[in-house]
């Protein structure tokens, strides 16, 4: 029997959830399962798949606050829980909105006039889908719904950390016999993951690059593809021209939306040496402003570190900055509040490449800003990564793109920070170590699910082959 795996809540500090991760060979079993189901999913045609999403989503709505009360108690915050419940439900319709267009089949003539070409796409039968903790259900569900409605069937691994939120979706799930058969859940640590991409044929991850990189060579053991969305060491730019009202503010979300606890979180600024004095003040000024949301979840808008692991990581990233000369302005600290860790909003300066916090993840409300003297050394410095997932420059529309074309990164918010969190009509690839694979953006992020085959044919059957009539 496999062992228990006790679950900390955020909050509380508390361990108070247990989940029990099924043995390697349920896991297989749930599999051959789940991938003999996927062929009447399949059959149900596009317009059979929306009608169960569509029913999953309403059986959702009328178990909202069970949803919402599980996601609290795995991430320790409300806000960012409703928004991410929001973001789910408009997923699904978004999705069904887009899908007939995007799975439309087409023929048409070929260079050669007597052969028409038939393009028409077939689904991979079964997706793993591994998801981490910091949008425990968002990031569950961006590449599962796309998935299903392409005719795949799905499996998900959610993270061990925050697993609370499956029991309600499970729950709504029942409600729905066409679509229970071909979405579940398993429950369980890194060992259920590899047992998972073992079984399936292509696998979504979303997580930390040292995980990643197992992931891949696994994948790559099973020859299936794997699509890969990694970390982040997200840059933002300031340039002389930008409005610094605006850009302060942009940058602050930013840098401390669910407590920084997001592969978007803008985690290093460039800022132009003629405003950087003026910027770094209101910054601090409106760091200042916000509230932990303790001792209750209305209390304010940082929620708790959700992950301990991550507390300790945060705080070395501060002693290291610190013992190199850097100055804490705000926060700085990691506080035990009530058995859970928190940090409140924190400004840096005298901060340079030499210091973990500009160059390796800190996945926390940290704002390390740093001058530059020309735009050629803010470039430089943004692209000096290992990371590659998006960036934001602040500055004059036409200056601002020149430097967005310059930047080593998938996507690129200008006079705003991490707009792909809300815009997801925009294709985009990670660069570098920040993930491989197709866009979960735009018109890819359904068709990747889907392997494409070229229908030929040959309209005068009479004639001989092409090649007996030329002579071959």
């Amino acid at each position: 029997m496999t062992k228990p795996i006790e679950v900390r809540n955020p909050r509380t500090g508390k361990f108070d959830y247990v989940i029990i991760p099924p043995p390697p060979k349920l896991v297989v079993q749930q599999c051959k399962r789940t991938r003999r189901a996927q062929v009447r999913w399949q059959q149900l045609g596009l317009e059979g798949r929306i009608e169960a999403l569509q029913q999953w989503k309403e059986a959702i709505l009328s178990g909202r606050d069970r949803l919402t009360e599980a996601l609290v108690n795995d991430t320790g915050r409300l806000s960012t829980s409703v928004l991410e419940i929001d973001s789910f439900l408009s997923s699904i319709d978004r999705w069904c909105r887009l899908a007939p267009e995007l799975l439309q089949e087409s023929a048409k003539n070929t260079a050669i006039p007597f052969i028409v070409l038939q393009q028409t796409s077939v689904p991979y039968p079964l997706v793993g889908v591994i998801s981490p903790w910091n949008f425990p259900l968002l990031l569950s569900t961006i590449d599962t719904i796309p998935a299903l409605l392409a005719g795949c069937a799905v499996i998900v691994k959610p993270s061990e950390i925050t697993p609370r939120f499956v029991a309600p979706l499970l729950t709504a799930l029942n409600a729905v016999p066409k679509l229970h058969d071909v979405l579940t859940f398993v429950e369980g640590a890194g060992a259920t993951g590899s047992t998972l991409i073992e079984n399936v044929d292509l696998v979504c991850f979303t997580g930390s690059v040292a995980t990643g990189r197992k992931v891949a060579q696994t994948a790559a053991k099973q020859f299936i593809p794997a699509f890969l969305e990694l970390g982040g060491k997200d840059p933002a730019i300031v340039l002389e021209s930008a409005n610094l009202e605006l850009a302060t503010s942009a940058i602050l979300w930013g840098s401390v939306v669910n407590t920084g606890q997001s592969c978007l979180s803008i985690e290093r600024i460039y800022v132009a040496d003629s405003i950087f004095e003026k910027f770094y003040h209101q910054l601090v000024a409106k760091a200042h402003r916000l509230q932990l949301a303790y001792p209750t979840v209305e209390s304010g808008e940082i929620g708790p570190i959700i992950a301990e692991k991550q507390a300790a990581i945060i705080s070395n990233h501060l002693l290291d900055a610190v013992e190199k000369g850097a100055v804490i302005h705000s926060g700085g600290v990691i506080e035990d509040l009530g058995g859970g860790w928190w940090c409140r909003p924190t400004v840096l300066t005298q901060v340079n490449h030499s210091m973990k916090v500009m160059t390796e993840e800190t996945f926390g409300p940290i704002m390390p800003v740093m001058p530059f003297s020309t735009v050629e050394e803010a470039v430089s410095l943004a692209n000096d990564s290992i990371y590659g997932l998006s960036a934001a420059v602040f500055a004059s529309e036409t200056e601002a793109l020149e430097v967005a074309y310059q930047i080593d990164a998938g996507a690129i918010s200008i006079n705003d920070a991490a707009l792909t969190a809300i815009m997801h009509e925009g294709e985009k690839n990670a660069f570098k170590f920040s993930g491989m694979g197709g866009s979960r953006m735009g018109a890819a992020a359904l068709k990747r699910f889907m392997r494409k085959k070229a229908i030929l044919i040959k309209t005068n059957a009479t004639n001989d082959p092409w090649w007996f009539e030329n002579g071959e």
